[in-house]
């Protein structure tokens, strides 16, 4: 079945595959930068990002030698910061062993912080015409689909079966366009969901899962474990024009990025009041803001806030607080999405937003 898809395959990746940026030659760097971007990321999302970051980090050298907070700044709004940290870890390793570029070699991508096997075999295929595989959720998808496979793809050794089955039927002389066009199905094509839009499957003679209509219990997945519930409190703390931020520990969640100062569980007016007068501050106004959340990967934070105005401190920073204008905020201090609602609240805008009605 695998063998007999290929050739359709390939011949509906050709007509209707996607104009990307970063398709447009096949540059290793270029390609490692969208990868990493695209994960849990919608393309439409991704293409001012990359061309940003692109601008920005022309080549692997730039990358490794980016400051730390200028990076964090560039991927702002995309979420899983160790991506890009591991990123630029892995552009140090380049340029101090491979002279600044990514090998041609599956094994020694492999090797690189950040780069896995998924990652490692689009970098290798595309880029060099390596034949091997890259297997992400869209892949796993369809040939479940295809194949009426119940393995669950949320387990590596099923995702290691299909590498291995992949490989063997792999063309020789069109890996990239191959791998390619089996990841552009499923985004197209064989959509999550249940809602496939099947007629217009190359491949949908083959499909057995389709044949039989049980599309809709494919692909096996076992379910997550819920997610932890977190309360929080973020207090925006302004100093006439100014609002105070901190730098989070260089470690764990959202580590080394900028917050508005919050504490954990959902603090009265007069708690806020007592942590704002902790700080060696003092508040001269206090006013309730709404609620909200921000889902992590394995957590959930359920926020509430407040705005609390303080005579002006006697310093720019006060016991790890930084008070900065809006702009500099924007233009400087990388703020995770998890803020966003409250960054509103300053006229703040963060990741794509702040590029937004930009001439």
């Amino acid at each position: 079945m695998l063998e007999n898809m290929t050739e359709p395959l390939l011949r509906w990746y050709e007509k209707n595959h996607r104009e990307l940026p970063w398709r447009e030659q096949r540059d290793a760097y270029r390609i490692w930068v969208s990868e990493i971007m695209l994960q849990q990321t919608r393309v439409e999302a991704v293409r001012p990002y990359f061309e940003r970051f692109l601008q920005a980090l022309p080549t692997v050298q730039a990358l490794a030698q980016c400051p730390e907070e200028k990076l964090l700044k560039l991927w702002e709004g995309l979420g899983y910061y160790n991506r890009v940290k591991n990123m630029q870890k892995a552009a140090k390793i380049l340029c101090s062993q491979y002279g600044g570029k990514l090998p041609a070699d599956h094994q020694a991508l492999l090797a690189l912080p950040g780069i896995g096997s998924y990652t490692a075999g689009a970098i290798a295929s595309i880029a060099y015409g390596i034949p091997v595989p890259a297997v992400d959720g869209n892949v796993l998808r369809v040939l479940a689909r295809l194949r009426m496979d119940d393995g669950d793809i949320m387990k590596q050794s099923v995702r290691s079966r299909v590498e291995r089955e992949l490989l063997a039927v792999m063309p020789a002389d069109r890996p990239g366009e191959y791998n390619q066009a089996l990841m552009e199905l499923g985004a197209l094509v064989c959509v999550p969901n249940g809602a496939p839009l099947c007629e217009k499957c190359p491949i949908k003679e083959l499909c057995k899962a389709r044949k039989s209509g049980t599309i809709e219990s494919y692909p096996v997945k076992e379910k997550k474990a819920g997610r932890k519930l977190e309360k929080r409190t973020v207090l925006l703390i302004l100093d006439g024009s100014h609002v105070a931020v901190r730098k989070r520990p260089e470690r764990g969640l959202l580590a080394g990025l900028y917050e508005f100062p919050n504490e954990k569980g959902w603090l009265s007016q007069d708690e806020a009041l007592s942590f704002v007068e902790n700080q060696g501050l003092t508040p001269l106004q206090i006013l309730p803001l709404p609620g909200t959340k921000h889902i992590f990967s394995h957590v959930e934070w359920h926020m509430t806030g407040y705005v609390v105005k303080i005579a002006e401190p006697d310093k720019t920073q006060k016991d790890g607080l930084l008070f900065v204008g809006t702009e500099e905020a924007q233009e400087r201090y990388p703020v995770p999405a998890a803020f966003a609602f409250y960054a509103g609240y300053m006229n703040l805008r963060l990741g794509q937003d702040k590029y937004q009605d930009r001439k």
